[in-house]
């Protein structure tokens, strides 16, 4: 084994945390320090657009350790403090308030922080990234308030979810002519609009913010770019997500598309990045990858604390990936390119419980279930064998159906 000494993480999240778990079971014993800029211990991130913002879950239920269990790391614990630098020639993390932590191996975990439309600074205007931003939403919420959300992709749509699960009234908006279009394409994405509007959410697709209406300094509404004023006491804009990078712009490390990594997700010479914030090429589809998912973050953090010990594997997974929206949950393995194919493999579009197949570049490179999990679970092997195109058999083939 790797007798690295000094791992130094920078993030305290799924990625974060389960790297510094993994080191320990594998038998790391050497100093391990794990900073976070948020002072909650760590969380789990997909419950706060769904169960905490409905309201069904406790926030001390979304806890990935419980105090005991931090405490048996037996690592120096920074919440609460931010990363402002860092001196890869000199190996030391910069911190606020002028302290530095030096390392011998460092793993970069800080996820992605949400964009921002001008006019997001009023009143009444919420992002959803933290558990203090999905508290105050759902305090807001309570109220009564007509909503609109701005963003129609997986937080835009489970917190439109969430809010007219709660009776209020919901407009759901989005430039992309449907809904999770970047996600799954036009087809399914109809079917995520529909499910929206059979729920009494207002779907204006195909048309976006011009600005931000407002009277005090409070949000009252929002200008969209068709010219249509639309009435709103508390606006949500999930538009997007970027990597948390800028406290690396002077590092010398590549930042193209978020961390910039090898297949081992090594970015330098002892230095890892794992989670929403690493870029790294997938040997089983053969391209470059940056994944925004839940198990992703837990796969690739236990991949990088192997190479920090010396394993030096490629990490390439069959990314999984999930969300809720009413009575719907929708599950996907693998990628799904743009100009994919899609082909029903299971059950029919428009009854809302099937499993798709996409197609890229004669391979199967994702499937897709509404509300078929088993079904879905077996078909998971087309992907992971790189099934043919030709051989799946398709009840229904909707060529260039995206």
């Amino acid at each position: 084994m790797n007798t690295t000494r000094d791992v130094v993480i920078v993030g305290a999240s799924v990625a974060g945390l389960t790297t510094a778990v993994t080191l320990r079971t594998l038998g790391y014993d050497g100093r391990l320090t794990l900073i976070g800029d948020e002072p909650h211990t760590p969380y789990d991130r997909p419950p706060l657009s769904k169960q905490i913002l409905a309201g069904t879950w406790e926030p001390d239920r979304i806890r990935l350790r419980t105090d005991e269990e931090l405490a048996a790391l037996d690592a120096e614990l920074l919440f609460g403090r931010s990363a402002t630098g860092l001196d890869v020639a000199a190996g030391r993390v910069l911190l606020d308030g002028g302290d530095s932590v030096p390392y011998g191996s460092l793993v970069i975990a800080t996820g992605v922080n949400p964009c921002r439309l001008p006019g997001v600074e009023l009143a009444g205007v919420h992002l959803l990234r933290t558990l203090d931003d999905a508290l105050a939403l759902r305090a807001a919420m309570l109220r009564g308030p007509r909503v609109a959300v701005v963003g129609a992709g997986f937080l835009g749509a489970e917190a439109a979810a969430a809010a007219r699960g709660m009776g209020l009234e919901v407009t759901l908006i989005d430039p992309r002519p449907v809904p999770m279009r970047r996600q799954f394409g036009d087809r399914v994405g109809a079917l995520v609009g529909e499910l929206h509007q059979d729920h009494g959410v207002s779907v204006r697709c195909g048309t976006g913010v011009n600005q931000f209406l407002e009277t005090d300094g409070r949000v009252t509404g929002l200008e969209l770019t068709d010219g249509v004023k639309l009435d709103a006491d508390l606006v949500v804009v999930a538009v997007g997500a970027a990597p948390a990078t800028g406290w690396l712009r002077e590092s010398g490390l590549l930042l193209t598309n978020g961390v910039e990594c090898d297949a081992t997700c090594r970015a330098a010479p002892g230095v890892y990045a794992a989670g929403d914030v690493a870029s790294w090429h997938n040997s089983h589809f053969d391209a470059p990858m940056r994944l925004e998912h839940r198990l992703n973050a837990t796969e690739q953090a236990q991949a990088v604390a192997r190479n920090v010990l010396g394993a030096e594997l490629p990490f390439a997974p069959v990314p999984y990936f999930w969300t809720d929206q009413y009575d719907a949950r929708i599950q996907a393995y693998g990628i799904f390119p743009a100009d994919a194919d899609l082909a029903v493999l299971h059950g029919e579009l428009d009854s809302r419980r099937f499993v798709a197949a996409y197609g890229h570049r004669g391979r199967v490179v994702g499937v897709l279930g509404w509300n078929c999990p088993r079904e879905l679970r077996t078909l998971r092997q087309l992907v992971v064998a790189r099934a043919p195109w030709s051989s799946i058999g398709a009840q229904e083939c909707l060529t260039a159906a995206w």
